[in-house]
Formats: C-alpha cells, sequence, structure tokens
C-alpha cells in the first residue's frame, strides 16, 4: 500500500475529545448517508472492496491495501433501485444499490454472499449495472463436513485472486499474517467493549456500543483499533450509576440493521447486554493464528472459532440452543425477537426462538423493523409495557 495511503487519516480527529464528543462524531459518521470516510479513501486514489452481509473475510482485502466497505444499506429511498427488484424484498437489497447507484459509494469490487434467494441474486442486478467486478463468494452450506476448510480455503484464494487483479499488485503471506493481526486486535477490543457491555451496561448505551462497532465497517481496522483503544478506557472510567432496568438480549439484526433510532428506543427501556447486530464484524470470536497458512487459518477460524447466525447452518449450533446460552452467559432477564421485514430467515426463526423461550419459560417480546422507520412511539410504548411486566410479575 502506498505511504500516502498508509498514514491517511478518515476518522476526525479524536485525540483528546472527551469521550461524548467522540461518540457524537462517531454516531454522525455511521448516520451520514453520504459515507465520507469511503468518499476520502476513495478521492486519496484507494481502491474500496464492497462486501454484503453478513460475514466476509477482510483481512484478505486489507492486506492488498484496499479499504473493505461494508455494504449494510442505509435510511434512503430507494428511488432508481427500486425498479432493479421486486416489490416483496427487504430493504437492505434495494438501498445497497441505491447508494452506488446515486454514486453516494464508489465500489472497485463487490461481494455478495447467498444467505437467501435475495442476497444470491444481488451479484448478478449489481453487475448489471457496474463494469467492475460483482462476485459470490460460497461460505460452506455444510459446515459440518470434514471437507468445508478445504473449499473454503479454496473460495478465499479465489477471492484473494480477484482482490489482486483489480489492484494490480501480489499479496504475501507475510501481507495476510499483519492483517489477520491488526484484526486479531480489533476482535480483542470489541470483545471488551461487549464485555463491558454485559458486565456493566449503564457504562455504555445500546446505540453507543452500535455506532462504535459500525465505524469498523467504514475505516482501516488499524484506525478503528486506535479509536477503541482510546474510548474504552474513557468508558471504564464513566461515573454512570446502575439504573432499575431489565437486562435483555436483542436478536434479529444480522442482516439488515435496526434504525439507530430504533437502539436508542430500546436502550432507554433495558440494559441490551448482547445483541447480533452487525455480527459479521464480530464473526469470529477468537485470535486467528499467525503461524502456518494464512487463507486455511481464516477458513477454520470461520467454521471453528465463530458466533452463531440463522445464515450459517452448523448442527454443532443449534439456534435456540445458542439464543439460549447468549441469554444464560448476558444473565439476561428477557429476550427482543425482531426481524426484518420481509426477510424470510429472520422471520422463520422468529418461530423457532419463540417456542424455545416458551419451554424455558423466559419472557420475549417480539416486533419487527426496517432500516428507513422513522416513527417508534408505538414501539416504545408496548415495549414499556412488556418491562413493566417483567419488573413486577
Amino acid at each position: 500500500m502506498a505511504s500516502s495511503l498508509a498514514d491517511l487519516r478518515l476518522l476526525p480527529d479524536w485525540q483528546g475529545k472527551s469521550l461524548e464528543l467522540v461518540l457524537e462524531d462517531c454516531r454522525d459518521l455511521v448516520e451520514d448517508t453520504d459515507f465520507p470516510t469511503v468518499r476520502r479513501w476513495r478521492e486519496a486514489g484507494g481502491r474500496v472492496v464492497g462486501h454484503f452481509q453478513v460475514y466476509f473475510p477482510e483481512e484478505i482485502a486489507h492486506a492488498a491495501g484496499t479499504l473493505p466497505f461494508k455494504v449494510r444499506g442505509a435510511p434512503i429511498e430507494p428511488t432508481r433501485a427500486e425498479s432493479h427488484f421486486g416489490s416483496y424484498l427487504c430493504s437492505i437489497l434495494k438501498t445497497s444499490l441505491e447508494l452506488v447507484l446515486s454514486a453516494r459509494v464508489e465500489l472497485d469490487l463487490f461481494v455478495t454472499h447467498p444467505i437467501c434467494d435475495a442476497a444470491r441474486n444481488l451479484a448478478g442486478v449489481w453487475g448489471r449495472n457496474f463494469s467492475y467486478p460483482c462476485e459470490i463468494l460460497y461460505l460452506p452450506q455444510n459446515a459440518n463436513s470434514s471437507y468445508a476448510a478445504a473449499y473454503l480455503r479454496g473460495e478465499y484464494r479465489r477471492l484473494l485472486r480477484t482482490i489482486e487483479a483489480v489492484t494490480g499488485r501480489k499479496v504475501s503471506d507475510a501481507e495476510l499474517r499483519e492483517s489477520i493481526a491488526v484484526y486479531n486486535e480489533n476482535r480483542r477490543l470489541l470483545r471488551a467493549l461487549y464485555r463491558i457491555r454485559r458486565e456493566a451496561p449503564w457504562l455504555v448505551s445500546a446505540d453507543e456500543a452500535y455506532v462504535l462497532v459500525a465505524l469498523g465497517g467504514l475505516v482501516r481496522r488499524e484506525e478503528h483499533n486506535a479509536l477503541l483503544q482510546y474510548v474504552l478506557p474513557l468508558i471504564e472510567r464513566r461515573s454512570a450509576k446502575k439504573q432499575d432496568r431489565i437486562r435483555v438480549v436483542f436478536t434479529g439484526g444480522f442482516c439488515e440493521q435496526p434504525p439507530l433510532d430504533l437502539i436508542r428506543t430500546v436502550g432507554r427501556s433495558c440494559y441490551v447486554v448482547d445483541d447480533d447486530w452487525l455480527i459479521g464484524l464480530r464473526w469470529i470470536v477468537e485470535d486467528v493464528p499467525l503461524e502456518g497458512d494464512p487463507l486455511l487459518n481464516l477458513a477454520e477460524a470461520y467454521l471453528e472459532r465463530s458466533a452463531f447466525s440463522p445464515v450459517q447452518h452448523d448442527l454443532r449450533k443449534p439456534k435456540e440452543e445458542m439464543l439460549l446460552k447468549q441469554l444464560r452467559e448476558a444473565r439476561a432477564d428477557a429476550a427482543i425477537i425482531t426481524a426484518a421485514k420481509m426477510c424470510e430467515p429472520g422471520l422463520e426463526d422468529q418461530v423457532a426462538y419463540v417456542r424455545a423461550l416458551d419451554r424455558e419459560g423466559i419472557p420475549y417480546f417480539v416486533s419487527e423493523f426496517e432500516e428507513n422507520m422513522v416513527s417508534f412511539d408505538q414501539l416504545e410504548l408496548q415495549l414499556e409495557t412488556f418491562v413493566e411486566n417483567v419488573l413486577f410479575d
């Protein structure tokens, strides 16, 4: 990577600022649908690899000197994109395409995944409108196969060749290991953030934690790491006091993201002590080994050192049992079970989750959302009623 890009700062200067001012800047960046950090990178001559939800091995794109950009839709009207899709599809597909059709974001490569029929077809729709490569990364459908890791390594090698063609340079194993080390540090810092949320959720609100994680999909991870290293001690030194709120796990935000105002609304009534928001940025839950074949190490980490999600079919991770485990480990009093409108995997999981929670006698609140929602009054009223029932039952 050119030295000018290596030294480029994409975030506003945060050194020496108060925690509140830093969080305000983070919030503004995450909510800015013009994605100024991506634009700044492009204007400096950098390449951008856009990847759709849920998981993508960003280390590979990072090692090639590109900016991995998490394509997660936006709260915008899909004016141009609407005509490219059928009516009964989730919003994130349309708004993601709208971002590039409206030139809010410019990419050099786009990668999607077959997490559902609509997402699998997204590469074809995208590719008919842009000249740069639009690929599908086929993550293993059978994560329990003894050949899954070798297969996935081959997919990662294919992805690496595509990225090398886009950038015009070869990526060495040493560069891959350096990127894995950067991301290992990022994973450690994100685990520390979530540890604070579980142990002292009054120190960092749900929406504050969300924007701190979301920034990782908008900047190079070295810069994200530096920001988290600065912010986490400030959060731990906060003087906020514990309030009488129930502890909840929020699930259903694995692909399309709930609006930030919805997360803020939930956080006013409950302590959200765990969630699946932007789970792809936190998918690998342990350090990836630096010794040996870096692509194989990444493949094995995806399979063996990972979280759970409706989009990964792993018999060792039955989703109902994984949710119950998540609730136990977070010492949660209740669950908030949501799904994005028109999201078939999410709506299907709601049924399975509700049955498991009923069986265990765990309270739950069921809802749905769309990324461009603007009114939350009814949701807030319903949620407050639910919380009171849990508190005084």
